[in-house]
């Protein structure tokens, strides 16, 4: 069961628990909700999963996959990845201050979530450290796909734990229907003087070219903030109930969350072009972000003013205003060709060619002066061939080579330059047996990983396989399943890691002899929908053998802890579930309540401890430890659970919805590791909408959040002692179509 809630919460809290109670230990994909697109409306379960070669719906696929799109993305658009799908049942939000945020997906993230654009790699150095921000932008998206589980058949072993795409429409799919059109967006924010802008144009000549451009201007001030940002000494957060203790804070930690401003510039073009039986597109683009590491979050390990996730070491209290004012300075170049042809053969429905060259960058500054930089640049190319229908079975096969060259350099380089080549095979295969629909799948990736600094090279090979299905029982209801076996290959951070770690306040040391990472999983998943309900569940069990995390050794030195990359097995097991119920349609409007909930947790499977040798370099040698290791317990940075409600309302040209989300108490947490309070979000949104013809619309819309202006410390966040959630925040502006 879901954990409970203290009874001081608010009753709409309770409720949901009541009802959500008997599907407690499950897992979803999206409520298919109606939105407004245009002139019609669009169900979001029936939008096409762009980068599934089967050309499915979310609904459609037996594997859950959660799909953004239309209205449901415009209310959940943030600054950050991780931001907008933070909200998804089993997407949780991995923050380091408010310019960074990557995607968790039940419980995974960094090397093991796929960050994907159009179907191919985004090649950033986000997976590599919490400080890194995604090179994606939400905003310019025209949907978000989230995978939820496995997604090694499609997108390699990154993908182990999930995947999310970002369909962005700069190579078109198809012909539009209109000869111009776009949307635009003007937004503004009082919780940190946002001022936004973006646009899309798309054009049709000559009746079978489609041009395309895009571009977004967004700027932000330091986040309001309801109190102190750093935690407490006793870990609690008492001064915010304190007036005396909050004036003893520094002003700069205090009602504002201290060099947390934001810059980005973002736009693209392309052009794609039609034929009877083919077609080709190309689009260029780039990505970039200036924003600022929150201050006391990015300190050296000499002073004593480094920190972990484990809370052991030197404590926020201890951070003073004059500490550096980091900011990073990131810029990502991208071009895209995309290519295909329509029954090339007799045995095949198409074939389809994606490649994507990226050039990434982005140098760490102290003080204005340049102390780290960070390059990956990678070459990716996809071909998939769709087969003709056989003997009832549809299908795709395909290959998938990528390039990539990552450079370190600079004082916190504590990962070498790595190059890496990856190549991969795969098969997917669909049939339906009566009211039965079976999915088969698997694939075969080698890697090779290649240090320059001297570091042994290392070549992985990774098998994974999936069978997956839906049960039909009835028009209104069906029953879904899932079992797979996945392999991951170590990432070059885990293997070759070697120095200090700024963003985490730790020194991390590699291991050069891991292992491939193996992970079985079962998951069992109800979907329902009628007039007046829309109910997906489901539960899952993943148990993973060599599962890589980063230890904790209990060693330190000059003041900063040692941190081990390692294996164990270890086992994850959740629940998610979502309802949509249509309360009443009328003259007084149409009414719905949604509610969701979701949970997670994570442990080392094992008992006793064992013991690891470890070389922790020191100057121009190395210090040698024998260090004891758990073998049980929980893992760290897993997110509570979760439940969640909405009402909505529309009536004409209106609409406007109210919601509160609470975030439970984290106390199942990993050794060393503090708890973490439980909280509770109220958001609201009104808007109206005068739509025109031929698509043509335009809207003026408002969006409230944290209007309690609790404060809350995300336990999946590094910083959650340096840094709070946002404060109250009313978001305004205005959209058009056209």
């Amino acid at each position: 069961m879901l954990l409970p809630l203290p009874l001081s919460r608010r009753v709409l809290a309770t409720t949901i628990a009541s009802l959500l109670s008997p599907l407690a230990m499950a897992q979803s994909t999206p409520a298919s909700s109606a939105h407004d697109h245009g002139d019609h409306l669009t169900e979001l379960s029936a939008v096409r999963v762009t980068a599934s070669p089967l050309r499915g719906d979310a609904e459609s696929l037996a594997r859950p996959v959660s799909v953004l799109a239309g209205e449901a993305l415009d209310s959940a658009k943030g600054a950050t990845l991780g931001q907008t799908i933070g909200n998804l049942p089993g997407v949780h939000n991995a923050s380091f201050g408010t310019g960074v945020g990557r995607p968790i997906i039940r419980g995974q993230d960094g090397p093991r979530v796929q960050v994907l654009s159009n179907g191919l790699a985004s090649v950033d150095a986000s997976s590599l450290s919490a400080d890194h921000a995604s090179s994606v932008e939400p905003f310019l998206a025209d949907q978000i796909e989230v995978f939820k589980g496995p997604a090694t058949l499609l997108f390699g072993s990154g993908a182990m734990g999930g995947a999310v795409n970002l369909a962005d429409g700069r190579i078109a799919r198809e012909l539009p229907q209109r000869a111009l059109s776009g949307r635009a967006e003007l937004r503004g924010n009082s919780v940190n003087d946002e001022r936004s802008g973006m646009f899309r144009l798309d054009g049709v000549a000559n009746d079978n070219w489609v041009l395309h451009v895009d571009g977004l201007v967004r700027n932000t001030n330091d986040t309001r903030i309801p109190g102190p940002a750093l935690l407490a000494e006793d870990g609690h957060d008492d001064h915010d109930h304190d007036p005396g203790h909050a004036d003893e804070v520094p002003a700069v930690f205090n009602g504002r969350l201290g060099n947390s401003r934001l810059s980005t510039l973002s736009g693209g073009v392309g052009a794609t072009w039609f034929g009877d039986e083919a077609y080709a597109g190309l689009a260029l683009s780039t990505y970039r972000s200036k924003y600022g590491i929150p201050l006391g979050a990015h300190v050296h390990g000499e002073d004593g003013h480094g920190h972990d996730d484990h809370g052991d070491d030197a404590h926020a209290d201890e951070v003073h205003a004059e500490d550096p004012v980091v900011r990073v300075d990131m810029v990502s170049n991208r071009a895209e060709f995309r290519a295909g042809l329509d029954n090339p053969t007799g045995w095949l429905k198409g074939l389809h060619l994606r490649s994507a060259w990226t050039d990434y960058e982005h140098h760490e500054l102290e003080d204005g002066q340049a102390i780290t930089r960070f390059a990956n640049q990678g070459l990716e190319n996809r071909l998939e061939a769709v087969q003709q229908t056989i003997n009832g079975w549809d299908g795709a096969f395909g290959l998938q080579l990528a390039d990539t060259r990552f450079r370190a350099d600079g004082a916190e380089a504590f990962v070498p330059g790595t190059d890496t080549r990856t190549a991969g095979l795969f098969v997917l295969q669909e049939k339906r047996f009566g009211e039965l629909k079976l999915e088969l799948g698997a694939r075969h990736d080698h890697s090779r990983l290649r240090p320059r600094d001297g570091q042994p090279e290392r070549s992985f090979n990774a098998t994974s396989a999936s069978l997956a299905g839906i049960w039909s029982v009835s028009p209104a209801l069906d029953l879904r399943f899932a079992v797979d076996h996945t392999e991951r290959a170590p990432a070059h951070e885990e293997l070759y890691a070697s120095g200090l770690h700024v963003a985490t306040g730790s020194i991390e040391i590699g291991n050069p002899a891991l292992e491939v990472e193996r992970g079985q999983r079962i998951e069992l998943g109800l979907h329902a929908h009628t007039d007046r309900v829309e109910f997906q569940a489901a539960l899952y069990h993943t148990r993973f053998a060599d599962y890589v995390y980063l230890a904790q050794t209990g060693v330190v030195e000059d003041g900063t802890p040692v941190r081990l990359w390692t294996q164990q097995d270890a086992v994850f097991s959740g629940a998610e579930a979502q309802a949509t119920f249509h309360l009443n349609h009328g003259a007084a409007g149409d009414w719905d309540l949604h509610l969701f909930g979701d949970i997670v947790r994570a442990k080392l499977d094992g008992s006793g401890q064992r013991s690891v040798q470890m070389d922790v370099p020191h100057g121009n040698h190395a210090h040698h430890y024998l260090v004891e290791l758990p073998n049980s317990g929980y893992l760290p940075r897993i997110a509570p659970a979760r439940l969640g409600s909405e009402v909505r309302w529309s009536l004409g040209n209106w609409r406007a919805s109210l919601g509160a989300t609470h975030h439970a108490r984290q106390d199942k947490v990993a050794a060393n590791e503090a708890e973490t309070a439980g909280y509770t979000l109220v958001n609201a949104s009104l808007a109206w909408r005068v739509d025109g013809n031929d698509g043509k619309a335009w809207e003026v819309f408002v969006d409230g959040r944290n209007l309690t202006d609790r404060l809350a410390r995300e336990h999946t966040s590094q910083l959650r002692d340096y840094t709070v959630l946002p404060g109250r925040g009313i978001a305004f502006g205005v959209r058009a179509w056209f």
